[in-house]
Parts: structure tokens; sequence; C-alpha cells
């Protein structure tokens, strides 16, 4: 039988170009302010803090299978679960990133401490609402009502759940759609926090890199875990251990079946039989990081029991293979802010009044009013200072001045900010997504000379000096360009765009290189304009982890094409109609 690793604590484009640069007559000048506030519980201190104190008080392994094991008999003896044995004590300075995830319920039985459920995993703050963490240290369990994180400190909380950390609460949660709680197969989950917290993220490493998984590469594993074979008492303090990474004829040799290629990697060398010798990651440390270089490449998974039998190694998601569905919780700041799919901005041409519509998956839900939009002509979505709640980016008709729009939890107001004055004449504006490798949502535009602009993200609202994507000058060529997103599965944001004679769509994928942030577009589709007139990309609406687009018929007929991860004429599955009332509406955003 084998376990997985945690333990108990005890041991912006519009539609089309016509559409962009035409101003309603008589059009209201006031800046829009939405009329709805996103949906989220917020949970007290003291709340969180009974969390933390009933998890340290569990003695739970979170996503424990009682499968039985397909390994080699040099391991059948054992049952495989996810500890650092070996290596020596650090402190948060080294790793700010470093959270602990507490998780405690009580199965509404107060006086009844038998159904109780605590346990304790490590994750990675990769943004300051996102926690990288393991599969089965999520799936199944309710993080938003029973979970807490803590941030900012190198020590364990006390018994009574203080700590001089920072404590947070989570507003939802992502497992792997794939995984599998028998093999431990796609052990990759993404938490995502009620409030940004302070600590210093550490990036996923990417989709493409090799390097990293070389045999014989230095890797490091951070945690709390186990920090023996003996007993169940995990590391008040935080641990690191220098781990060299195995090659998977290596690994696949000592787990027969177990070890998947291309989904798990392995390193450390082989277990003595013993503490004395053996370096490991153990029980408790589930879920957290393997860093090479500065970057996450791969997520504490699972092991053989007491993680010192003879010739074992530790076992890793490679987070390379997952980072295109990782990427997409990274990105997924929706307008409900209930769960991970993207929902959809409409504006009525002849009131003005806008609307949210919120993905149901395959469908959208009914409209709710976000007020008079009157006075724009142009409405993206973003997420600028990656706090998980949907920002806007607009553009007021009268001046062309472009306006972020983003939701102040501390007032529980929606405030505006001016980004540029006077952009009448920009043809496309768009909120693609980070473009430049550092996890901040950037902005491009398109001048009426054809030229596109990069401008990278500073988080907050401003932007860097901007560059210019290329050295041509017919992106005018195209009447629409859209994207939020990731649509080739690599981790990086991309872009669609249709040429306006030929009808050709084309994607435009990311490098994550500021200096050149798309690769040679690729066509993809032919879409003439009689087939659609307005588009629309809001990222992954579906929450299967890829970016998805929509596309409206004349007639007013809007489809969604889900995304398949293919850079490909099959980039696109297909389309499902998901309304026939769109012809009204003139900015989808």
């Amino acid at each position: 039988m084998r376990i997985a690793l945690p333990i108990g604590a005890v041991g912006v484009a519009a539609a089309v170009a016509a559409a962009l640069m035409t101003t309603s007559a008589g059009a209201a000048t006031a800046l829009p302010t939405p009329t709805v506030k996103p949906a989220v519980t917020t949970v007290s201190q003291a709340e969180l803090t009974k969390r933390v104190a009933g998890g340290v008080a569990g003695d739970d392994t979170a996503g424990e299978t009682t499968s039985k094991s397909a390994q080699s008999s040099s391991t059948s003896s054992g049952s495989v679960d996810p500890k650092i044995i070996g290596g020596s004590t650090t402190t948060i300075s080294s790793a700010p990133w470093m959270a602990q995830l507490w998780y405690y319920d009580d199965n509404g039985t107060t006086s009844d401490t038998s159904d109780d459920i605590g346990f304790f995993c490590g994750g990675s703050v990769v943004t300051p609402t996102k926690i990288l963490t393991a599969a089965h240290c999520a799936k199944g369990y309710d993080w938003a009502k029973n979970g807490a994180i803590v941030t900012g400190t190198t020590t364990l909380p006390d018994e009574n759940g203080n700590t001089n950390g920072t404590v947070t609460g989570v507003v939802r949660q992502w497992t792997h759609p794939s995984y599998s709680a028998r093999t431990i197969d796609n052990d990759i989950a993404v938490l995502t926090l009620s409030s940004p917290v302070k600590a210093t993220p550490i990036r996923m490493t990417t989709s493409t890199d090799t390097t990293s998984y070389k045999a014989g590469t230095s890797a490091k594993v951070y945690g709390w875990g186990r920090t023996s074979s003996t007993t169940q008492d995990i590391s008040e303090t935080l641990k690191t251990a220098t781990l060299p990474i195995q090659s998977d004829t290596t690994c696949g040799n000592y787990y027969s079946a177990d070890f998947i290629k291309g989904h798990m990697v392995c390193a450390g060398n082989p277990a003595t039989g013993s503490d004395t010798g053996t370096t490991s990651a153990c029980n408790g440390d589930s879920g957290g990081p393997l860093v090479v270089s500065g970057r996450i490449v791969g997520v504490v998974s699972w092991g053989v029991t007491d993680c010192v039998e003879k010739g074992a190694y530790s076992v890793f998601s490679k987070v390379s293979t997952y980072l295109g569905a990782a990427y997409a919780q990274v990105d997924d700041a929706n307008m409900s802010y209930t769960d991970a799919k993207a929902d959809l901005f409409v504006r009525n041409k002849s009131t003005g009044v806008a609307y949210e519509k919120d993905s149901k998956g395959t469908s959208f839900g009914a409209r709710q009013s976000l007020g008079d939009w009157g006075g724009v002509n142009l409405v993206t979505q973003t997420d600028l200072n990656r706090d998980s709640v949907q920002d806007f980016v607009f553009r007021q008709s009268s001046t062309g001045d472009v306006y972020w729009l983003r939701y102040v939890w501390s007032t529980e107001t929606w405030t505006e900010k001016k980004m540029f004055s006077g952009w009448k004449t920009r043809t496309r504006i768009i909120t693609p997504g980070d473009l430049t490798g550092d996890y901040k949502p950037d902005l491009v535009s398109v001048d009426s000379a054809g030229k596109a602009w990069l401008y990278p993200s500073n988080g907050d609202g401003t932007f860097a000096a901007r560059k210019q994507i290329g050295t041509g000058t017919g992106w005018n060529s195209y009447n629409m360009v859209r994207g939020k997103g990731d649509f080739n599965g690599d981790g990086k944001a991309d872009l669609i765009a249709r040429n306006k004679s030929t009808g050709a769509i084309y994607l435009y994928k990311g490098t994550g290189n500021a200096s050149s942030p798309f690769s040679a577009r690729v066509k993809v589709r032919t879409w003439s304009n009689t087939t659609y007139n307005a588009f629309d990309a809001v990222g992954d609406v579906t929450g299967d982890g890829k970016a998805d687009f929509l596309a409206r018929t004349p007639g007013g007929t809007l489809y969604l094409y889900k995304g398949t991860g293919k850079a490909t004429s099959e980039i696109f599955a297909t389309r499902i109609s998901v309304g026939t009332d769109f012809k009204q509406y003139d900015i989808f955003g």
C-alpha cells in the first residue's frame, strides 16, 4: 500500500475595429462603478486560529489511500507515504515563499472528537494569493470551510494555534482534474487565499525546462515534516535538504509501475534503510517544493513508509508537466470570486447597462446588472494587482483615457485609477496576462499606425517603459485581437487574431520574454466576417485549466470554443451554443 506524504501535526480588446472606434452620441461621461461586489465570506482571525489549533492537535494523514501498491518486491514490505530526514534547519528568510497548510474539521460534532479530521501539509506562495501544493492535500477537503494558511514564519504554531506568522483563509481550491488517489498521479493543486500575503512568491519552472531534470542536478526540498523514521515527531522549525535529481530509468527500476514517467520525478541518494546516511522528504513535507535555481520543479508527493527503506527515493510531481494547468489557476480571477471559472462581461448597446454572466462551465447563468457603463467604448478583464479579484480596464469614450477599475477589500468599494491619457486612436487594447515571465499581468495596445506595444506591468496599475512587439506595422490588418490566458498549454499567455480580409485566425504563442513576447504566428482556423462579428477571451470558462474562446454570429448566437491546449487547427473543441440573444450587446469584455 502507498500513501501520499502529509502528516498529522502531532508528529481588453474590442470586438471589431469599428466598435473600438465608435463613440455613442450623448454618451455619459461619468465613470462606471459596478453595482455588485465579489461574493466571499470573511473568516475571523479567531476562527482561523481555532482551525490551526485543531490541525496541530490532529493526527490524520491527508489524502490517505488504502489501495494496494504494484511495487517491486524490494518495497513491498511497506506502504508508500509522504518528511525531511537529514538535511539542516533553515529560516523563512531563506525560503520566504514557504507556507504551512492547516486543516481541521470537527464534522459538526463539537463534543465528539472521534470523527475530527486534522492534518498538516506544506505549500509554496506562487503569487500573493496563490498556494501551490499537492492534490492529495486538497482533494476531498473543504479548505474554504476548514482550512488556514500560515506564512512568514520559520516555526510551527503552538498547541493553541498561536503563530508569529500571518494566518489567512482560503476562498477556493483547484485540484488537477485527473488526480488519482489510488496512484497518486497528477498530484498537484492550487489554493486561493482570501487576501494577499506579503510573503515573497517563488515562480514555477517553465514547461520547456529539461535542464533542471537532468540526473545529478542539485535540488533543494523544504518542509516541517518528520525528522526520523522511528518517531512521528515533526520539525518545529523549517528544514531543507539537498537532493540529486535521479533519472526516470533509476526511479522506474525501483518503483516499477508506481513511478509514472513524465508526471513524476524522483530525487535523493538511495535510502540506507535507517536514518543514518539517509536524506529524504517525509511525512508532513507533502505539498512542499523541490527547488532548482530558484524555481519550483517538483511538489512533494509520495515515498516509502517511514521514508528510509533501503534503496528508496523521494517522489515529486513534475511541475513542468503541469505548468499550463497550474498557470490557469494563477490567472483565474473571475467576477463571481466563488470558483475558478472565467465569467462574462457584456454591455447592452441601447441602454449602456453592463451585465455580469457567471460561468457554469459550459453555459452562463442569469445576468446581473453592473450599472451604467454608457460612457465607455472598451472593457477588458484582468487582475493587475494579483489579488485574485477580477479587475476591469476600460476606455472612456469622450477622452480616450484608460482606467483601471478594481475592488478594494478593506473598504468594500470599487475604485478607479487613470493609467493612460488620450488613447482614442488606439485600435486595440488587450490584457492577455503575464507576457514577461514575472507572473504580473501585462497590457498590449495597437496604435493607429498598426504598431503593437507591450506595457510590462508593475503589479499596481503602473507599467514599465513600453516595448514595441516586433518591428512591423501590420497589426491593423486584424479586425480582432483577443487574449486572456494560455491557449496552447505551456503556461504562457497568448493572443488570438483574425485577418480582416481573409478571416484567417492566428495564434500568437507567448514566450515569457519581454524583449520578444510572441513567437511566429500559427494559423489555426478560418472564420469569415459573416460567420462571426464579435469575439471575447475571458480565460478558462470551463475550469479545466485551458483558456477558452467566445465568438458571436451576426444573428446573435454566442458560441463557446473550449480550449484543447493544442497549437494547431485543433486548438478548440467543437463549439457549444451558450445563448441566442447576444445581438443586443456591443461590448464583450
